[in-house]
């Protein structure tokens, strides 16, 4: 390339290999939502922080540190409310994001309007095919913040009772548009209109999506989940190694 330097074709080259850059993938952070009160999970038998709305103003993202019991903050957006902190949040589980394609999909099946929020979502995302996305991709969310991706939704019953649809488990585990966990590396504030951009995309070949499926309709995938190496959070590798023996 004329008035390039002699290296400079190779050494991108070198990062586009080692998955250290992207040339074509971004999108957009349509909001930011949190859950400012608690909701009755289904028989009443506690309170949940599924109900999420969008929020205006910047909003603070760190890592809140392991799971467990109690956990006086265990969610990674300053503000956001997680209730059963021993299944919920943690460093694996700091920022749930889902797609609004994958919104707008389900508003067509359903027949009716799916606000920003409504799977309880922290991020709302426009522009990244979240369920191609790999098991240890990671974005930059507008100048700072740098989050990484490491494991699917699985659907629970709190989540049915809160979209009240019959057989809800089932058809949303049968579309497989999960959405995906992340982990906070670099923290910082973020804000709706944000720019997401991915900086990395791991040599494997591991998806999010793969990686539901291997772990609720095709247990023959589990052992490929190991293909992802450290990008594997450490409670999935315990899971994929009890289950696939």
């Amino acid at each position: 390339m004329a008035g390039a330097p002699v290296n400079a074709w190779p050494t991108t080259q070198r990062r586009l290999r080692l998955g250290l850059v992207s040339m074509s993938r971004s999108g957009v952070l349509l909001s930011v939502n949190l859950a400012t009160e608690t909701l009755p999970t289904p028989y009443d038998t506690g309170r949940t922080g599924i109900g999420k709305h969008p929020v205006t103003w910047p909003v603070p993202v760190s890592d809140p540190g392991p799971k467990r019991r109690g956990h006086p903050r265990p969610n990674g957006l300053a503000g956001d409310i997680v209730c059963t902190t021993q299944h919920h949040g943690g460093t694996d589980q700091a920022v749930y994001a889902y797609a609004r394609e994958d919104l707008d999909w389900w508003e067509r099946e359903l027949g009716y309007g799916l606000p920003a929020g409504r799977f309880g979502e922290n991020l709302t995302t426009q522009g990244l095919d979240l369920t191609n996305t790999l098991v240890g991709e990671r974005w930059r969310i507008g100048e700072t913040v740098v989050l990484q991706a490491t494991s699917p939704r699985i659907p629970c019953s709190t989540f049915a009772h809160r979209m009240g649809e019959p057989k809800w488990v089932k058809r949303f585990t049968a579309r497989g548009a999960t959405g995906t966990y992340l982990r906070v590396v670099v923290p910082g504030e973020i804000t709706a209109g944000d720019r997401i951009e991915v900086i990395r995309r791991p040599e494997h070949t591991v998806t999010i999506g793969r990686s539901f499926r291997a772990l609720t309709t095709e247990s023959e995938l589990l052992p490929s989940l190991l293909e992802a190496g450290d990008d594997l959070p450490p409670e999935e590798r315990a899971a994929v190694l009890r289950r696939a023996g």
